[in-house]
């Protein structure tokens, strides 16, 4: 009995040395993408940065995941760094990005939060006016045009009170 557990134990250590022998220095998908801002509103710019494909190396970004496309990480000091803009018409939620280092082919990943508050808290408002057609209620007409209309409910005003006191005097319409 116990010559088996010491050959079962023996043969599982062995089989765990080699799978740590054989396991690859990096994955197909690696996490070293730093997205800043991590949390970021539509419109809004973001910086990706990574030191996972070497100093001086390119790297080919895609942000196609949240609408805005390709970019590129150009080398800097000791990593390679890229910008992208985030649509207006982005959806709430998270987005991966990715990076492709030109030199070896390695894929970094990292997350992008869309949301539609700022990172201090404050409520994203609609900017502009709405186009309807039909122009502003004032500061926009003609004058006469305007003084006609308000002569026009004056005079449906003061008919209007003179039916009910007839009315109320009994005299009939």
């Amino acid at each position: 009995m116990r010559r088996t557990a010491r050959l079962l134990t023996g043969t599982a250590l062995a089989a765990g040395a080699v799978g740590l022998v054989v396991t690859p220095a990096y994955g197909g998908d690696g996490g070293g993408l730093e997205v800043s801002p991590a949390s970021v509103v539509p419109g809004g710019e973001v910086t990706v940065d990574t030191a996972d494909c070497g100093g001086g190396a390119t790297a080919e970004g895609d942000a196609s995941a949240v609408g805005a496309g390709s970019f590129t990480l150009a080398p800097d000091e000791q990593d390679a760094t890229g910008r992208f803009r985030v649509p207006p018409s982005a959806q709430p939620g998270t987005y991966e990005i990715v990076a492709t280092c030109a030199e070896d082919g390695r894929r970094v990943t990292g997350d992008l939060e869309v949301t539609l508050t700022s990172p201090r808290d404050e409520q994203v408002y609609p900017r502009g006016s709405v186009k309807t057609g039909v122009g502003g209620a004032l500061g926009g007409g003609d004058p006469v045009q305007t003084a006609a209309g308000v002569a026009a409910l004056a005079v449906a005003a003061a008919g209007g009170t003179w039916l009910l006191h007839r009315r109320a005097r009994g005299d009939g319409i």
